[in-house]
């Protein structure tokens, strides 16, 4: 079996020097905790992919309309957007920000288990963040709906209820 060919998994933008687009991103960035333009890129390629299969589906056009209509939706459904009822409309509508929320780094800081986005990048990339019991080492792991709440420290018991912070 031959080696799996690597691709690229983003598009860069295209003006690479545009002084409002580098600012925008900046900013992004920092709120965030991405360690580089490439991280920001990369979701943006994955929403870009998400809404393109959209709209291609709103024309009608190729096989198999209902059968990838599901399988778009779920996806949504599954890391993008709360709601038992979604459209295409809706996954037209997400922005950059709806998939930057859902990044592991984001919810360990909004979890207040790490003060900073720095400090909750560290804390995945050195091993100390499990979801639902398995070690992530991913600061970008998309993390699902369902298993939010099971996101805790790795070989810690989950403290359900009780007050933040630790007893170290």
């Amino acid at each position: 079996m031959g080696k799996k060919r690597l691709r690229k998994q983003f598009e860069k933008p295209k003006k690479l020097w545009d002084k409002q687009r580098i600012e925008k991103e900046k900013k992004l960035r920092e709120e965030y905790g991405l360690k580089n333009a490439r991280e920001l890129w990369r979701m943006q390629t994955e929403l870009r992919k998400m809404r393109r299969e959209a709209r291609e589906l709103l024309s009608g056009k190729g096989s198999d309309i209902e059968k990838r209509k599901q399988q778009l939706v779920g996806r949504a459904k599954k890391f993008l957007i709360r709601r038992a009822e979604v459209s295409l409309d809706d996954i037209l509508a997400l922005d950059i920000r709806d998939i930057l929320e859902r990044r592991l780094q984001t919810i360990v800081v909004r979890k207040k288990m790490a003060s900073t986005a720095r400090q909750a990048r560290q804390f995945i990339v050195h091993g100390h963040i499990a979801v639902d019991g398995a070690k992530i080492a991913s600061p970008s792991y998309l993390v699902e709906f369902g298993v939010e709440e099971k996101i805790g420290w790795f070989n810690k018991p989950i403290e359900t209820g009780g007050k933040g912070g630790s007893s170290e």
